[in-house]
Protein backbone atom coordinates (compact mmCIF):
# COMPACT_ATOMS: atom_id res chain seq x y z
CA UNK A 1 0.00 0.00 0.00
CA UNK A 2 0.83 3.07 -0.65
CA UNK A 3 0.87 4.79 2.92
CA UNK A 4 1.51 2.84 6.08
CA UNK A 5 0.46 4.16 9.75
CA UNK A 6 3.25 4.95 11.83
CA UNK A 7 3.35 7.00 15.28
CA UNK A 8 4.07 10.79 15.09
CA UNK A 9 7.69 11.75 15.97
CA UNK A 10 7.14 13.35 19.50
CA UNK A 11 8.01 16.66 18.17
CA UNK A 12 5.21 16.70 16.02
CA UNK A 13 2.49 15.47 18.75
CA UNK A 14 4.14 18.76 20.68
CA UNK A 15 2.76 20.89 17.75
CA UNK A 16 -0.65 19.35 17.54
CA UNK A 17 -3.84 20.88 19.31
CA UNK A 18 -5.25 18.67 21.69
CA UNK A 19 -6.62 15.21 20.02
CA UNK A 20 -10.12 14.52 18.75
CA UNK A 21 -13.29 15.26 21.04
CA UNK A 22 -15.57 12.43 20.97
CA UNK A 23 -18.24 13.16 23.18
CA UNK A 24 -21.24 11.95 21.34
CA UNK A 25 -23.09 9.84 18.49
CA UNK A 26 -22.40 12.49 15.94
CA UNK A 27 -18.72 12.88 16.66
CA UNK A 28 -17.48 9.38 16.72
CA UNK A 29 -19.82 9.27 13.59
CA UNK A 30 -17.68 11.93 11.82
CA UNK A 31 -14.32 10.74 12.66
CA UNK A 32 -15.32 7.20 11.50
CA UNK A 33 -16.80 8.84 8.00
CA UNK A 34 -13.99 11.04 7.69
CA UNK A 35 -11.41 8.34 7.73
CA UNK A 36 -13.99 6.41 5.08
CA UNK A 37 -13.56 9.33 3.40
CA UNK A 38 -9.99 9.74 3.29
CA UNK A 39 -9.38 6.23 2.30
CA UNK A 40 -10.92 6.87 -0.93
CA UNK A 41 -14.69 5.79 -0.20
CA UNK A 42 -17.48 6.30 -2.41
CA UNK A 43 -19.97 4.32 -0.71
CA UNK A 44 -20.41 4.78 3.66
CA UNK A 45 -23.00 2.83 5.07
CA UNK A 46 -23.78 3.59 8.92
CA UNK A 47 -25.33 1.66 11.18
CA UNK A 48 -26.81 2.76 14.34
CA UNK A 49 -28.12 1.05 17.89
CA UNK A 50 -28.59 3.94 19.96
CA UNK A 51 -30.22 2.11 22.48
CA UNK A 52 -27.42 -0.46 22.97
CA UNK A 53 -24.74 2.41 22.36
CA UNK A 54 -23.47 1.03 19.29
CA UNK A 55 -21.75 2.17 16.33
CA UNK A 56 -20.69 0.42 12.67
CA UNK A 57 -19.34 2.06 9.95
CA UNK A 58 -18.74 0.19 6.64
CA UNK A 59 -16.83 1.59 3.19
CA UNK A 60 -15.73 0.78 0.17
CA UNK A 61 -12.08 2.70 0.77
CA UNK A 62 -8.57 1.11 -0.17
CA UNK A 63 -8.94 -0.66 3.32
CA UNK A 64 -5.51 -1.29 5.51
CA UNK A 65 -3.25 -4.62 5.69
CA UNK A 66 -2.73 -6.03 8.71
CA UNK A 67 0.12 -4.41 10.05
CA UNK A 68 -1.77 -1.47 9.20
CA UNK A 69 -4.45 -2.56 11.07
CA UNK A 70 -2.44 -3.52 13.88
CA UNK A 71 -0.99 0.17 14.53
CA UNK A 72 -4.14 1.93 13.52
CA UNK A 73 -5.46 2.26 17.18
CA UNK A 74 -2.56 3.36 18.78
CA UNK A 75 -1.54 7.11 20.31
CA UNK A 76 -1.12 9.64 17.53
CA UNK A 77 -0.81 6.98 14.73
CA UNK A 78 -1.65 8.00 11.28
CA UNK A 79 -0.63 7.45 7.82
CA UNK A 80 -1.47 11.01 6.51
CA UNK A 81 1.47 13.38 8.15
CA UNK A 82 5.13 12.28 8.85
CA UNK A 83 7.01 15.80 10.15
CA UNK A 84 6.09 19.03 11.50
CA UNK A 85 6.65 20.08 7.86
CA UNK A 86 3.10 18.28 6.92
CA UNK A 87 1.12 20.19 9.61
CA UNK A 88 1.58 22.98 6.93
CA UNK A 89 0.01 20.56 3.48
CA UNK A 90 -2.64 18.83 4.89
CA UNK A 91 -4.65 17.59 2.32
CA UNK A 92 -7.07 14.97 4.63
CA UNK A 93 -9.34 15.54 6.99
CA UNK A 94 -8.14 13.14 9.54
CA UNK A 95 -4.16 14.15 10.61
CA UNK A 96 -3.81 13.45 14.37
CA UNK A 97 -3.91 10.09 14.44
CA UNK A 98 -6.00 10.13 17.28
CA UNK A 99 -9.81 9.21 16.58
CA UNK A 100 -9.55 5.68 16.95
CA UNK A 101 -7.17 5.89 20.13
CA UNK A 102 -9.70 7.82 21.96
CA UNK A 103 -12.54 5.71 20.74
CA UNK A 104 -10.53 2.50 22.81
CA UNK A 105 -10.55 4.29 25.66
CA UNK A 106 -14.18 5.04 25.94
CA UNK A 107 -15.92 1.83 24.12
CA UNK A 108 -15.35 -1.91 22.50
CA UNK A 109 -13.52 -1.29 19.00
CA UNK A 110 -12.96 -3.78 16.41
CA UNK A 111 -12.21 -3.50 13.04
CA UNK A 112 -12.46 -5.41 9.44
CA UNK A 113 -10.10 -4.31 6.83
CA UNK A 114 -9.20 -5.71 3.29
CA UNK A 115 -7.08 -4.03 0.67
CA UNK A 116 -7.84 -4.96 -2.52
CA UNK A 117 -6.41 -7.78 -3.91
CA UNK A 118 -5.07 -8.98 -0.81
CA UNK A 119 -6.54 -10.94 2.33
CA UNK A 120 -8.95 -9.81 5.21
CA UNK A 121 -8.31 -8.99 8.55
CA UNK A 122 -10.01 -8.90 11.72
CA UNK A 123 -8.47 -7.04 14.99
CA UNK A 124 -9.85 -6.52 18.37
CA UNK A 125 -8.11 -3.47 20.43
CA UNK A 126 -7.71 -3.02 24.17
CA UNK A 127 -7.76 0.51 26.42
CA UNK A 128 -5.13 2.46 24.98
CA UNK A 129 -5.18 1.07 21.27
CA UNK A 130 -3.14 -2.27 21.98
CA UNK A 131 -4.78 -4.75 19.29
CA UNK A 132 -5.96 -7.60 21.88
CA UNK A 133 -7.52 -10.51 19.21
CA UNK A 134 -6.37 -10.96 15.96
CA UNK A 135 -8.16 -13.37 12.90
CA UNK A 136 -8.45 -13.82 9.26
CA UNK A 137 -11.73 -13.22 7.88
CA UNK A 138 -13.60 -12.66 5.14
CA UNK A 139 -14.98 -9.40 3.86
CA UNK A 140 -15.14 -7.33 0.57
CA UNK A 141 -12.82 -4.45 0.02
CA UNK A 142 -12.80 -1.78 2.38
CA UNK A 143 -13.27 -1.30 6.26
CA UNK A 144 -15.85 -1.87 8.81
CA UNK A 145 -15.58 -0.26 11.96
CA UNK A 146 -17.63 -1.33 14.96
CA UNK A 147 -17.73 0.28 17.98
CA UNK A 148 -19.66 -1.46 21.41
CA UNK A 149 -20.54 -0.23 24.58
CA UNK A 150 -19.91 3.57 23.90
CA UNK A 151 -18.55 5.97 27.07
CA UNK A 152 -19.99 2.28 29.32
CA UNK A 153 -16.61 3.28 31.23
CA UNK A 154 -18.09 6.95 32.06
CA UNK A 155 -21.79 6.75 33.49
CA UNK A 156 -21.68 10.50 33.81
CA UNK A 157 -20.74 11.20 30.29
CA UNK A 158 -23.99 8.57 29.03
CA UNK A 159 -26.24 10.69 31.30
CA UNK A 160 -24.90 14.44 30.55
CA UNK A 161 -25.73 13.36 26.88
CA UNK A 162 -29.22 14.84 25.43
CA UNK A 163 -32.09 12.72 24.19
CA UNK A 164 -31.69 10.44 21.99
CA UNK A 165 -33.57 11.80 19.33
CA UNK A 166 -31.45 14.82 19.46
CA UNK A 167 -28.67 12.86 19.26
CA UNK A 168 -29.60 11.33 16.05
CA UNK A 169 -31.01 14.76 14.95
CA UNK A 170 -27.15 15.92 15.89
CA UNK A 171 -25.86 12.69 13.60
CA UNK A 172 -28.09 13.45 10.53
CA UNK A 173 -26.93 16.84 10.44
CA UNK A 174 -22.87 15.64 10.64
CA UNK A 175 -23.43 13.37 7.85
CA UNK A 176 -25.45 16.07 5.75
CA UNK A 177 -22.81 18.66 5.97
CA UNK A 178 -19.94 16.06 5.16
CA UNK A 179 -22.27 14.91 2.18
CA UNK A 180 -22.65 18.76 0.97
CA UNK A 181 -18.92 18.79 0.60
CA UNK A 182 -18.20 15.35 -0.60
CA UNK A 183 -21.20 14.96 -3.21
CA UNK A 184 -19.79 12.17 -5.30
CA UNK A 185 -20.53 9.78 -2.29
CA UNK A 186 -23.12 7.55 -1.31
CA UNK A 187 -24.32 7.49 1.69
CA UNK A 188 -26.70 4.99 3.66
CA UNK A 189 -27.58 5.06 6.66
CA UNK A 190 -29.39 2.73 9.27
CA UNK A 191 -31.69 3.14 12.71
CA UNK A 192 -32.65 0.03 14.90
CA UNK A 193 -31.97 -2.38 11.70
CA UNK A 194 -34.20 -0.30 9.76
CA UNK A 195 -33.20 2.08 6.80
CA UNK A 196 -33.71 5.49 8.00
CA UNK A 197 -32.10 7.94 5.21
CA UNK A 198 -29.84 7.59 2.14
CA UNK A 199 -28.32 10.33 0.23
CA UNK A 200 -27.94 9.47 -3.80
CA UNK A 201 -24.14 10.66 -5.14
CA UNK A 202 -25.01 14.17 -7.32
CA UNK A 203 -22.40 16.09 -10.20
CA UNK A 204 -22.04 18.68 -8.00
CA UNK A 205 -23.18 20.19 -4.00
CA UNK A 206 -26.33 22.59 -5.86
CA UNK A 207 -27.35 18.75 -7.76
CA UNK A 208 -27.39 17.15 -4.16
CA UNK A 209 -28.83 20.20 -1.72
CA UNK A 210 -32.63 19.22 -2.76
CA UNK A 211 -32.27 15.54 -1.33
CA UNK A 212 -31.31 17.23 1.88
CA UNK A 213 -33.11 20.28 2.15
CA UNK A 214 -36.65 18.76 1.08
CA UNK A 215 -38.60 22.54 0.32
CA UNK A 216 -36.16 23.31 -2.29
CA UNK A 217 -35.98 22.70 -5.74
CA UNK A 218 -33.32 22.28 -8.67
CA UNK A 219 -34.31 25.42 -10.37
CA UNK A 220 -34.40 27.75 -7.14
CA UNK A 221 -30.49 27.19 -7.03
CA UNK A 222 -28.11 29.11 -9.01
CA UNK A 223 -24.63 27.27 -8.94
CA UNK A 224 -21.24 29.04 -9.66
CA UNK A 225 -18.00 27.69 -10.07
CA UNK A 226 -15.04 30.13 -10.42
CA UNK A 227 -10.95 29.54 -10.74
CA UNK A 228 -9.56 31.56 -9.25
CA UNK A 229 -5.34 32.99 -10.53
CA UNK A 230 -4.44 33.55 -6.59
CA UNK A 231 -3.53 31.44 -5.02
CA UNK A 232 -2.62 28.94 -8.01
CA UNK A 233 -5.09 26.69 -8.57
CA UNK A 234 -7.63 27.46 -6.50
CA UNK A 235 -11.54 26.89 -6.94
CA UNK A 236 -14.61 28.82 -5.44
CA UNK A 237 -17.57 26.78 -5.77
CA UNK A 238 -21.20 28.55 -4.52
CA UNK A 239 -24.51 27.48 -4.31
CA UNK A 240 -27.17 29.76 -3.37
CA UNK A 241 -30.63 30.43 -3.29
CA UNK A 242 -32.46 32.23 -5.85
CA UNK A 243 -33.29 35.19 -3.49
CA UNK A 244 -36.62 35.40 -5.44
CA UNK A 245 -37.35 31.87 -4.76
CA UNK A 246 -36.57 30.33 -1.38
CA UNK A 247 -35.24 32.48 1.93
CA UNK A 248 -34.61 31.56 5.81
CA UNK A 249 -36.37 32.77 8.67
CA UNK A 250 -32.67 32.37 9.98
CA UNK A 251 -29.38 32.36 8.81
CA UNK A 252 -28.64 28.33 9.58
CA UNK A 253 -28.11 27.86 5.88
CA UNK A 254 -25.54 30.19 5.37
CA UNK A 255 -22.75 27.71 5.39
CA UNK A 256 -19.14 27.45 4.47
CA UNK A 257 -16.36 25.00 3.46
CA UNK A 258 -12.85 24.52 2.87
CA UNK A 259 -10.84 21.52 1.34
CA UNK A 260 -13.62 19.26 2.30
CA UNK A 261 -14.89 20.32 5.35
CA UNK A 262 -17.74 23.03 6.80
CA UNK A 263 -16.11 25.23 9.02
CA UNK A 264 -16.53 27.87 10.97
CA UNK A 265 -15.49 31.55 10.03
CA UNK A 266 -17.38 34.46 10.82
CA UNK A 267 -15.73 36.81 8.52
CA UNK A 268 -16.84 34.35 5.69
CA UNK A 269 -20.01 33.98 7.03
CA UNK A 270 -20.91 38.09 6.83
CA UNK A 271 -19.63 38.04 3.84
CA UNK A 272 -22.16 36.27 2.47
CA UNK A 273 -24.65 38.26 4.32
CA UNK A 274 -23.11 41.99 3.18
CA UNK A 275 -23.69 40.39 -0.42
CA UNK A 276 -27.28 39.46 -0.29
CA UNK A 277 -28.25 43.14 1.48
CA UNK A 278 -31.25 44.04 0.42
CA UNK A 279 -32.04 41.37 -1.86
CA UNK A 280 -34.59 39.88 0.95
CA UNK A 281 -37.50 40.46 2.84
CA UNK A 282 -36.79 41.80 6.36
CA UNK A 283 -35.62 39.13 8.71
CA UNK A 284 -34.90 36.61 6.20
CA UNK A 285 -31.61 35.32 5.08
CA UNK A 286 -30.20 33.40 2.05
CA UNK A 287 -29.52 29.77 1.47
CA UNK A 288 -25.63 29.98 0.50
CA UNK A 289 -23.14 27.15 0.32
CA UNK A 290 -19.64 28.29 -0.22
CA UNK A 291 -16.70 25.62 -0.67
CA UNK A 292 -13.16 26.93 -1.29
CA UNK A 293 -10.52 24.43 -2.70
CA UNK A 294 -7.48 26.10 -1.77
CA UNK A 295 -3.59 25.61 -1.10
CA UNK A 296 -3.15 24.12 1.98
CA UNK A 297 -0.45 26.27 2.99
CA UNK A 298 -2.88 29.23 3.06
CA UNK A 299 -4.61 27.27 6.01
CA UNK A 300 -4.02 26.44 9.69
CA UNK A 301 -6.05 23.39 10.25
CA UNK A 302 -4.11 23.33 13.96
CA UNK A 303 -6.20 25.42 15.81
CA UNK A 304 -9.31 23.68 17.09
CA UNK A 305 -10.06 19.58 18.83
CA UNK A 306 -12.81 19.75 15.88
CA UNK A 307 -10.71 21.59 13.00
CA UNK A 308 -13.83 23.50 12.66
CA UNK A 309 -12.08 26.43 13.62
CA UNK A 310 -9.23 27.84 11.45
CA UNK A 311 -7.38 30.37 10.70
CA UNK A 312 -7.11 31.50 6.60
CA UNK A 313 -4.58 33.73 5.28
CA UNK A 314 -5.60 36.77 3.04
CA UNK A 315 -9.23 36.32 4.58
CA UNK A 316 -9.59 40.46 2.97
CA UNK A 317 -9.18 38.56 -0.46
CA UNK A 318 -11.10 35.44 -0.24
CA UNK A 319 -14.28 38.18 0.98
CA UNK A 320 -13.67 39.97 -1.99
CA UNK A 321 -13.83 37.21 -4.03
CA UNK A 322 -17.09 35.65 -2.50
CA UNK A 323 -18.90 38.98 -2.93
CA UNK A 324 -17.94 39.08 -6.34
CA UNK A 325 -18.77 35.41 -7.15
CA UNK A 326 -22.19 35.72 -5.48
CA UNK A 327 -22.74 39.34 -7.52
CA UNK A 328 -22.27 37.00 -10.93
CA UNK A 329 -24.97 34.20 -9.62
CA UNK A 330 -27.44 37.11 -8.51
CA UNK A 331 -27.30 38.13 -12.12
CA UNK A 332 -29.52 38.07 -15.04
CA UNK A 333 -27.39 36.74 -17.71
CA UNK A 334 -27.18 34.40 -20.81
CA UNK A 335 -26.00 31.95 -19.12
CA UNK A 336 -29.05 31.67 -16.60
CA UNK A 337 -31.57 32.03 -18.91
CA UNK A 338 -31.69 28.99 -19.27
CA UNK A 339 -33.43 27.61 -22.54
CA UNK A 340 -35.66 24.53 -22.13
CA UNK A 341 -33.83 20.95 -22.99
CA UNK A 342 -35.75 18.89 -25.25
CA UNK A 343 -34.82 15.08 -24.58
CA UNK A 344 -37.69 13.42 -26.49
CA UNK A 345 -38.30 12.13 -30.38
CA UNK A 346 -41.45 13.68 -30.09
CA UNK A 347 -39.88 16.87 -28.57
CA UNK A 348 -36.98 16.76 -31.26
CA UNK A 349 -39.76 17.27 -33.80
CA UNK A 350 -41.73 19.92 -32.23
CA UNK A 351 -38.86 21.90 -31.79
CA UNK A 352 -37.68 21.78 -35.95
CA UNK A 353 -41.61 22.37 -36.64
CA UNK A 354 -41.33 25.18 -34.83
CA UNK A 355 -38.37 26.48 -36.38
CA UNK A 356 -39.97 26.43 -39.74
CA UNK A 357 -43.00 27.90 -38.65
CA UNK A 358 -44.12 31.51 -37.93
CA UNK A 359 -44.37 30.98 -34.16
CA UNK A 360 -41.15 30.15 -32.81
CA UNK A 361 -40.63 30.82 -29.53
CA UNK A 362 -36.77 30.48 -29.39
CA UNK A 363 -35.10 32.99 -31.82
CA UNK A 364 -31.11 32.80 -31.97
CA UNK A 365 -29.55 36.07 -30.25
CA UNK A 366 -26.59 37.52 -31.82
CA UNK A 367 -23.58 36.46 -29.91
CA UNK A 368 -22.27 39.84 -28.60
CA UNK A 369 -21.73 41.94 -25.22
CA UNK A 370 -25.02 42.98 -25.29
CA UNK A 371 -26.94 39.53 -25.67
CA UNK A 372 -28.72 39.51 -22.62
CA UNK A 373 -30.20 43.09 -23.36
CA UNK A 374 -31.44 42.11 -26.63
CA UNK A 375 -32.77 38.48 -25.63
CA UNK A 376 -35.47 40.31 -23.46
CA UNK A 377 -38.03 41.92 -25.60
CA UNK A 378 -40.63 43.62 -24.09
CA UNK A 379 -44.00 42.58 -25.53
CA UNK A 380 -47.12 44.14 -24.04
CA UNK A 381 -48.24 45.97 -20.88
CA UNK A 382 -51.23 44.07 -18.98
CA UNK A 383 -53.37 46.15 -16.43
CA UNK A 384 -50.75 48.54 -16.98
CA UNK A 385 -48.56 47.28 -14.03
CA UNK A 386 -47.08 44.13 -15.78
CA UNK A 387 -44.74 44.30 -18.59
CA UNK A 388 -44.86 40.87 -20.62
CA UNK A 389 -41.04 39.89 -21.67
CA UNK A 390 -40.11 37.52 -24.15
CA UNK A 391 -36.81 35.79 -24.18
CA UNK A 392 -35.07 32.72 -25.56
CA UNK A 393 -36.12 30.43 -22.76
CA UNK A 394 -39.97 31.45 -22.49
CA UNK A 395 -41.97 34.70 -21.09
CA UNK A 396 -41.65 36.71 -18.14
CA UNK A 397 -44.36 38.90 -15.98
CA UNK A 398 -42.29 41.94 -14.80
CA UNK A 399 -44.05 44.12 -12.14
CA UNK A 400 -42.61 47.47 -13.57
CA UNK A 401 -42.70 49.39 -10.04
CA UNK A 402 -40.40 47.02 -8.36
CA UNK A 403 -38.27 46.71 -11.48
CA UNK A 404 -37.64 50.57 -12.09
CA UNK A 405 -37.39 50.51 -8.00
CA UNK A 406 -34.22 48.40 -8.24
CA UNK A 407 -33.04 50.63 -10.96
CA UNK A 408 -33.56 53.52 -8.93
CA UNK A 409 -32.09 51.99 -5.63
CA UNK A 410 -28.56 51.25 -6.80
CA UNK A 411 -28.33 54.54 -8.62
CA UNK A 412 -28.81 55.96 -4.96
CA UNK A 413 -26.63 53.74 -3.94
CA UNK A 414 -23.84 54.33 -6.22
CA UNK A 415 -24.14 58.07 -6.15
CA UNK A 416 -26.59 59.80 -3.29
CA UNK A 417 -26.90 63.10 -4.43
CA UNK A 418 -28.12 65.88 -2.37
CA UNK A 419 -29.13 68.94 -4.25
CA UNK A 420 -29.99 72.73 -2.95
CA UNK A 421 -33.52 73.72 -3.50
CA UNK A 422 -35.40 77.26 -3.72
CA UNK A 423 -37.49 78.02 -2.17
CA UNK A 424 -36.80 75.38 0.86
CA UNK A 425 -39.26 72.55 1.09
CA UNK A 426 -41.27 73.78 4.16
CA UNK A 427 -42.08 71.60 7.07
CA UNK A 428 -44.44 71.53 10.31
CA UNK A 429 -44.17 70.39 13.64
CA UNK A 430 -41.49 68.48 13.65
CA UNK A 431 -39.92 66.50 16.52
CA UNK A 432 -36.41 66.53 17.76
CA UNK A 433 -35.85 62.81 16.31
CA UNK A 434 -37.43 63.80 13.31
CA UNK A 435 -35.21 66.65 12.79
CA UNK A 436 -31.67 64.81 14.02
CA UNK A 437 -32.72 62.02 11.63
CA UNK A 438 -32.69 64.11 8.87
CA UNK A 439 -29.53 66.01 9.36
CA UNK A 440 -28.06 62.24 9.93
CA UNK A 441 -28.77 61.56 6.11
CA UNK A 442 -27.33 64.63 5.42
CA UNK A 443 -30.36 67.35 4.33
CA UNK A 444 -29.54 70.62 5.41
CA UNK A 445 -32.67 71.86 7.88
CA UNK A 446 -33.45 74.84 10.03
CA UNK A 447 -35.81 76.29 12.34
CA UNK A 448 -38.02 78.57 10.42
CA UNK A 449 -40.28 80.00 12.84
CA UNK A 450 -42.66 78.55 15.39
CA UNK A 451 -42.93 74.81 14.80
CA UNK A 452 -41.85 75.62 11.26
CA UNK A 453 -38.47 74.52 9.29
CA UNK A 454 -36.69 74.43 6.52
CA UNK A 455 -35.43 71.74 4.51
CA UNK A 456 -32.71 73.29 1.71
CA UNK A 457 -31.18 70.36 0.37
CA UNK A 458 -33.39 67.43 -1.12
CA UNK A 459 -32.27 64.09 -2.46
CA UNK A 460 -31.78 64.93 -6.42
CA UNK A 461 -34.66 62.37 -7.37
CA UNK A 462 -37.58 64.15 -5.09
CA UNK A 463 -36.37 67.85 -6.36
CA UNK A 464 -39.18 67.79 -9.11
CA UNK A 465 -42.13 65.67 -7.32
CA UNK A 466 -44.86 67.29 -6.06
CA UNK A 467 -45.09 64.73 -2.79
CA UNK A 468 -41.81 66.32 -1.97
CA UNK A 469 -42.40 67.13 1.38
CA UNK A 470 -44.37 64.14 2.31
CA UNK A 471 -41.47 62.40 1.19
CA UNK A 472 -38.88 64.07 3.24
CA UNK A 473 -41.43 63.18 6.29
CA UNK A 474 -41.57 59.60 4.99
CA UNK A 475 -37.29 59.98 5.70
CA UNK A 476 -37.49 61.66 9.34
CA UNK A 477 -38.98 58.80 10.84
CA UNK A 478 -35.84 56.76 11.38
CA UNK A 479 -33.42 54.60 9.68
CA UNK A 480 -29.72 54.78 8.47
CA UNK A 481 -28.94 55.69 5.17
CA UNK A 482 -29.86 52.97 2.60
CA UNK A 483 -33.11 53.02 4.83
CA UNK A 484 -33.75 56.46 3.37
CA UNK A 485 -32.70 55.26 -0.07
CA UNK A 486 -34.67 52.70 -0.52
CA UNK A 487 -37.70 55.08 0.58
CA UNK A 488 -36.61 57.78 -1.85
CA UNK A 489 -36.26 54.45 -4.94
CA UNK A 490 -39.78 53.29 -3.78
CA UNK A 491 -41.28 56.83 -4.24
CA UNK A 492 -39.50 57.89 -6.83
CA UNK A 493 -40.54 54.76 -9.01
CA UNK A 494 -42.78 54.60 -11.85
CA UNK A 495 -46.67 54.02 -10.11
CA UNK A 496 -48.45 50.59 -11.15
CA UNK A 497 -51.59 51.73 -12.85
CA UNK A 498 -49.12 54.08 -15.24
CA UNK A 499 -49.15 53.43 -18.89
CA UNK A 500 -46.24 52.35 -20.80
CA UNK A 501 -45.50 52.60 -24.78
CA UNK A 502 -43.07 49.57 -25.62
CA UNK A 503 -40.06 52.03 -25.76
CA UNK A 504 -40.48 53.18 -22.32
CA UNK A 505 -41.14 49.15 -21.45
CA UNK A 506 -37.83 48.28 -23.40
CA UNK A 507 -35.91 51.11 -21.45
CA UNK A 508 -37.05 49.59 -18.46
CA UNK A 509 -35.91 46.34 -18.90
CA UNK A 510 -32.72 47.50 -20.47
CA UNK A 511 -32.15 48.97 -17.39
CA UNK A 512 -33.10 46.84 -14.86
CA UNK A 513 -30.92 44.01 -16.17
CA UNK A 514 -27.70 46.22 -15.48
CA UNK A 515 -28.47 45.69 -11.89
CA UNK A 516 -26.65 44.04 -10.12
CA UNK A 517 -29.33 42.25 -8.03
CA UNK A 518 -32.45 42.42 -10.55
CA UNK A 519 -34.26 39.08 -9.06
CA UNK A 520 -35.75 41.04 -6.10
CA UNK A 521 -36.20 45.07 -5.07
CA UNK A 522 -34.77 46.34 -1.95
CA UNK A 523 -37.81 44.93 -0.13
CA UNK A 524 -37.13 41.08 -0.91
CA UNK A 525 -40.11 41.25 -3.48
CA UNK A 526 -39.85 39.10 -6.29
CA UNK A 527 -39.26 41.16 -9.48
CA UNK A 528 -40.52 38.77 -12.03
CA UNK A 529 -42.63 35.65 -12.81
CA UNK A 530 -40.87 32.68 -14.72
CA UNK A 531 -42.76 31.12 -17.11
CA UNK A 532 -40.24 28.71 -19.25
CA UNK A 533 -41.19 27.47 -23.13
CA UNK A 534 -41.34 23.65 -20.98
CA UNK A 535 -43.57 24.31 -19.12
CA UNK A 536 -45.79 26.05 -21.70
CA UNK A 537 -45.34 23.28 -24.10
CA UNK A 538 -46.54 21.07 -21.00
CA UNK A 539 -49.43 22.94 -20.08
CA UNK A 540 -50.88 23.39 -23.53
CA UNK A 541 -49.49 19.47 -24.60
CA UNK A 542 -48.67 20.31 -27.49
CA UNK A 543 -45.87 17.56 -27.90
CA UNK A 544 -49.37 15.47 -27.27
CA UNK A 545 -51.11 16.66 -30.06
CA UNK A 546 -48.45 16.54 -32.64
CA UNK A 547 -47.54 13.01 -31.81
CA UNK A 548 -51.68 12.39 -31.79
CA UNK A 549 -52.02 13.69 -34.90
CA UNK A 550 -48.86 12.36 -36.73
CA UNK A 551 -49.41 9.04 -35.39
CA UNK A 552 -46.43 8.70 -33.25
Amino acid sequence: MASIIQALPTEVVYLITAGEVIDSFASVVRELVENSLDAGATRIVVYLWPQQWRIRVADNGCGMNLEDLQQAATAHSTSKIRSSDDLWKINSLGFRGEALHSLTTLAEVEILSRPPGKSGWRVVYGNGGKAMQVEATAIAPGTVVAVSNLFGNCSSRRQGLPTTAQQMKAVQATIHQIALCHPQVTWQVWQNDRQWFTICPAGTTGQLLPQILNQVRQGDLEEVKLELPHPPNSVLNLVIGLPDRCHRHRPDWVRAAINGRMVNSPEIEQAILSAFHKTLPRDRYPICILHLAISPDQINWNRNPAKTEIYLNEICYWQEQITQAIDQALKISPTNIKESVHTTRVSKLLKAAESKGGYNFNPQTPNEDNQTLNSLKAVAQVSNTYIVVEHPGGMWLVEQHIAHERVLYEQLCDEWQLVPVEPPTILYQLSPAQVSQLQRIGLDIETFGEQLWAVRTLPAMLQQRDDCAEAILELSWGGDLQTAQVAVACRSAIRNGTPMNLQEMQTLLDNWQRTRNPRTCPHGRPIYLSLEESALARFFRRNWVIGKSHGI
